[in-house]
């Protein structure tokens, strides 16, 4: 499926250089936004920061509630 997506964006963009002028900006925000994304992950690892480890909520009985006494 990824397959696809990318020979279809691959396909817009060759109707973009082929004369469809009005493709060329929503085809190049995906393009920024992955640079934009990379450039800060290289800014990260190049300052030494290390990526935070996920917490996740391992789904106990709990139904949540911030208010519950039990939670303190």
């Amino acid at each position: 499926m990824i397959v696809l997506g990318v020979l279809f964006y691959a396909f817009l963009w060759v109707l973009a250089a082929n004369g469809v002028t009005s493709l060329v900006a929503p085809l190049v925000i995906p393009v920024v936004l992955a640079v934009l994304v990379a450039g800060g992950v290289a800014l990260n690892r190049f300052m030494g920061i290390t990526p935070r480890r996920p917490h996740f909520d391992d789904g106990d009985a709990d139904d949540g509630d911030a208010d519950d006494e039990t939670d303190r």
